[in-house]
């Protein structure tokens, strides 16, 4: 299902979702993986100062089970079918000692880039908010450098009535965007 968008857009973007239904015994292809992150290493950044760093965890290692666990629960329960979960975590501090004002877009970049190369391959990608940075960093043993960003579920995407409920229910509604009209507010006529 492609979104409606006001003027043609790359089918790749326009298609992307961010389903949380997963295929609970499909295994991420190891190239298809490597390929994925591949991407994300070459996003772009301020200065070139690739902060983000990436904790992969597979269905059945103890990395994902560690990541899993430092999710809320909601997440924990369709997340836990994903066939791999992925830690962004981010240096905060350039090269030089200076403060990385830019690292949350710099790992935004990052993510988006892995995420439309996981679409490009038929897999899907769902990016959350919702866990523990304490948690996570405990569990991973993150060092003090590295500070939680966010976490991606990635995976083969299963039928939505395979959820419950609302979940069900937000899997299949139409993509929503804010109008360009909203969004850009100076310098481009629409």
């Amino acid at each position: 299902m492609h979104a409606e968008t006001s003027v043609p857009i790359n089918p790749v973007i326009a298609s992307r979702r961010s389903p949380r239904s997963f295929v609970a015994d499909h295994q991420i292809d190891r190239g298809d993986l490597l390929a994925v992150v591949e991407a994300a290493r070459w996003a772009p950044s301020a200065l070139n100062g690739q902060p983000w760093r990436l904790v992969i965890g597979q269905r059945g290692d103890e990395v994902f089970a560690q990541i899993l666990a430092s999710l809320g629960i909601f997440n924990q329960k369709w997340a836990k079918n994903s066939s791999a979960l992925i830690l962004v975590a981010s240096t905060t501090v350039q090269a030089d000692g200076k403060p990385y004002g830019e690292y949350l877009f710099d790992c935004g970049l990052a993510v988006s880039q892995l995420v439309h190369e996981a679409h490009d391959r038929g897999l899907v990608a769902h990016q959350m908010a919702g866990f523990s940075k304490d948690e996570a960093t405990k569990l991973l043993e993150l060092p003090p450098e590295l500070v939680p960003v966010i976490v991606i579920a990635i995976g083969q995407q299963d039928a939505p009535e395979k959820l419950d409920g609302p979940l069900a229910e937000r899997e299949v509604a139409p993509r929503q965007r804010l109008p360009l009209e909203t969004i850009v507010i100076k310098g481009l006529p629409l």
